[in-house]
């Protein structure tokens, strides 16, 4: 399986930890993000993740900016991704099993590095459930349709 992981200049550290975790956790990685802590626009590190997922290059993604939150309204205007943009592991866990997130989020500037690994944990140990879910699911994917 391979995740595609992506950055800004305010989360390098954290995205060489995470990918470094997620290939231990035996995932292939693709890292489109920064090395260069030099300022950077985070919604193009967003929109590489996003398109990454969404033309099945990767299976997920990860993308890390100071909070999270612009790096994944960015990997989100990509049609076909549902992210979710978590400060803690129930969030990410729930995500993926009622909403089927596809690209997660998370801050570098929120939580440490430990609660980012429990993050990802739950957020890749978890699937989607479908039944009752699914017509909400594809009510989501509707919406991008209109």
């Amino acid at each position: 399986m391979k995740i595609v992981i992506g950055n800004d200049h305010s989360a390098v550290e954290m995205k060489n930890e995470i990918r470094e975790y997620v290939k231990a956790k035996g995932y292939e990685v693709i890292d489109v993000g920064t090395n260069s802590g030099e300022s950077c626009d985070y919604p193009l590190y967003g929109e590489k993740v996003g398109r990454a997922v969404a033309s099945q290059e990767a299976d997920y993604g990860i993308a890390i900016c100071g909070t999270g939150i612009g790096i994944g309204i960015a990997a989100g205007k990509v049609k076909g991704v549902r992210v979710c943009t978590c400060s803690e592991p129930y969030s990410a866990r729930l995500s993926r099993m009622h909403n089927n997130t596809n690209v997660l989020t998370f801050g570098a500037r929120v939580v440490g590095i430990e609660m980012a690994k429990m993050i990802v944990d739950e957020w890749l140990d978890n699937v989607y459930e479908g039944g009752r879910h699914e017509r909400r699911v594809l009510q989501l994917m509707e919406i991008e349709e209109r």
